[in-house]
């Protein structure tokens, strides 16, 4: 079978979406008698990835630094997306491309060229966009219902649709999915995601110290966050709730990796406005995910202070897995995935979500209860071993489904 895996986003970055993009078509690839050509933004890391050919798709004049979510810059480099994929297809068109795997946005360009062409797609969807928009862009509102109109669309004429979550996967049952295959996120602490191998061996022999890099004492106990840091990610929260509690814990620090320049100068800012010692809570900047084990293993409390979306956050697989101690938003975006025995659970109020840092830094006894039980329920659901299992047995009812069903007028063509 020959896919072509459609992922408007830079490729390869240490972030979300890429890494999933990553894990799904090496999975893919190694499937019998399958060919994948993954086109993606020109942004990113080279990556090999056995019987993939990587097809990178740049706008003009070229754009860097594209971000996640919504954005005029990551609209304009779309339409160029666009035309990339309709040159592929003509340079195709005596050997076909018969299933396209399409991420995000990418479906709408899937769906035009179902229309067009009668090439079934899979909406790999890892957030629900009319939801992304209208949270980015309050004041678009009024435009909500057309836009769950479009993605439902979208939804409807798939062949199968694969959500990273429960509650993406509920909208699209509801938007009239034929087959739907929740396909979660995965802890990355034991695969191996290094874009050089080299690179993973310097790491092993020198594992980096959270306490030297933030010069902090070696008994201080360490609030740890680890990811992007755009809104919808609740530092805000964070940074306040911890203003709660910094007073009550002296020894408490928090350490936040990840995040842009502007981000971080940002987030200094407020510390400083919020009165909270400069050494006390840190921006310590990005790192490689590849070092995501050591640090994780470094911290007593874990954080997921996510405000915005519906679907799980990536770390938090890798949170559960490592057993630390994890602190998150009682909001739809953790509790699909995460109970009251497996982490703390907050509202998302700095007040509340101070208290429960409180809560974590006082009890020995709640810290050691949920980080036991976090690591054996991602050693039960969260491994690439059950990523892999659940991607092949949809690939296995697609291409049932696409053999049965009578061939494209373009394939009749060709």
């Amino acid at each position: 079978m020959k896919i072509l895996f459609l992922a408007p986003q830079p490729f390869y970055q240490e972030r979300g979406t890429p890494i999933a993009v990553r894990l799904a078509s090496e999975v893919i690839a190694r499937r019998h008698d399958v060919r994948v050509t993954l086109m993606t933004y020109q942004e990113g890391t080279d990556v090999p990835i056995p019987n993939v050919s990587h097809v990178r798709v740049s706008p003009i004049p070229a754009l860097s630094n594209i971000q996640p979510g919504f954005s005029l810059k990551k609209l304009y480099t779309d339409l160029f997306f666009f035309g990339a994929i309709l040159k592929a297809l003509w340079k195709n068109r005596n050997d076909q491309f018969e299933l396209i795997h399409a991420v995000e946005e990418s479906v709408f360009m899937a769906l035009v060229i179902k229309w067009a062409l009668g090439i079934p797609y899979i909406y790999d969807m890892d957030s629900s966009l009319s939801l992304q928009i209208i949270e980015k862009m309050p004041w678009c509102k009024f435009l909500e219902p057309l836009l769950q109109w479009l993605e439902n669309l979208a939804i409807r004429n798939s062949v199968a649709v694969v959500p990273v979550c429960d509650a993406l996967a509920i909208l699209a049952e509801s938007g009239g999915s034929k087959r739907t295959q929740i396909l979660p996120d995965i802890s990355l602490l034991d695969y191996n995601h290094s874009t050089d191998p080299a690179t993973d061996s310097s790491l092993a022999s020198d594992e980096p110290d959270l306490r030297r890099e933030a010069d902090i004492p070696d008994d201080a106990s360490i609030i740890l966050y680890v990811g992007n840091l755009e809104k919808y990610q609740g530092i805000d929260l964070l940074i306040e709730g911890f203003a709660h509690v910094h007073l009550k814990h002296p020894n408490a620090y928090l350490l936040i990796i990840g995040g842009t320049d502007r981000h971080i100068t940002a987030y200094r800012e407020k510390i400083l406005r919020l009165e909270i010692p400069s050494k006390r809570a840190q921006l310590l900047g990005p790192r490689p995910v590849a070092m995501l084990s050591a640090y994780l293993m470094q911290a007593d409390i874990l954080t997921s202070p996510r405000t915005l979306g519906n679907n799980t956050p990536m770390k938090v697989y890798s949170y559960l897995h490592a057993g630390i101690p994890l602190l998150a938003t009682k909001l739809p975006t953790h509790t699909q995935v995460l109970t009251d025995e497996v982490a703390q659970l907050a509202e998302p109020r700095p007040d509340e979500f101070g208290e429960a840092l409180d809560t974590l830094l006082t009890s020995r006894t709640r810290r050691d209860e949920i980080s036991t039980n976090a690591r054996k329920l991602a050693e039960e659901k969260y491994t690439f071993e059950v990523f892999e299992r659940k991607l092949n047995r949809l690939y296995d009812g697609v291409h049932s489904d696409i053999k049965e069903e009578p061939a494209t007028s373009f394939q009749r063509r060709s």
